[in-house]
C-alpha cells in the first residue's frame, strides 16, 4: 500500500483545515503519516530530504501543508479539497 507523508506546522491555519480531511482519508484506509515540521527538527530534516520533489511541485519554498508520495516522487501543497486530495493519492 502506498504511504503518503503529510508535512504540517502545529500553528498553520491551512494545516488545521486539512487535518479533518486527512483524518477522514485515514479512516477510509489511506496510509497517511502526519509529520509536524515547525517544532520537530527530525521531521523537518525528513521534509528537506525531498526538497527537490516538493519544490518542483509546489514552487520555491518548503511550505506546509505538503503531501508527499515518496514511492512515486510527487507532491501536492496547500489547502486542497477532500476530492482533490483523494484523487491525487490514488494516482500512480
Amino acid at each position: 500500500m502506498k504511504k503518503i507523508l503529510m508535512f504540517h506546522g502545529r500553528e498553520c491555519p491551512h494545516c488545521r483545515v486539512m487535518h479533518p480531511i486527512v483524518d477522514k482519508l485515514i479512516e477510509e484506509g489511506m496510509a497517511i503519516e502526519k509529520l509536524e515540521v515547525w517544532h520537530d527538527e527530525k521531521n523537518a530534516d525528513e521534509m528537506r530530504k525531498f526538497s527537490e520533489v516538493i519544490i518542483k511541485a509546489c514552487g520555491t519554498d518548503l511550505g506546509v501543508p505538503t503531501f508527499l508520495d515518496k514511492e512515486n516522487h510527487r507532491a501536492i501543497c496547500g489547502e486542497v479539497s477532500y476530492v482533490e486530495l483523494k484523487k491525487w493519492i490514488n494516482q500512480e
